[in-house]
C-alpha cells in the first residue's frame, strides 16, 4: 500500500481481535489524525495507518 504511514501494528490472533487497533485509531482520530485500520494479510496483523494526502496542484 503506497502513500501511507503505519502508526501501530496489532496481531490479528490476539484474544480481542481488532479491538485494540480500533481503539488506538479512534484515539488518534480524536487527536486530529485521519487514522484508519487495515488488515495486512502477509503479516497477519491489523495496522493503524494514515494515508498520505494527495498534493494540491
Amino acid at each position: 500500500m503506497a502513500g501511507r504511514t503505519v502508526l501501530e501494528r496489532f496481531p490479528a490472533g490476539g484474544p480481542r481481535g481488532s479491538w485494540p487497533a480500533e481503539e488506538f485509531a479512534r484515539a488518534r482520530r480524536l487527536e486530529g489524525e485521519r487514522a484508519e485500520v487495515v488488515m495486512d494479510l502477509a503479516s497477519d496483523a491489523f495496522l493503524v495507518i494514515v494515508r498520505a494526502r494527495e498534493p494540491v496542484e
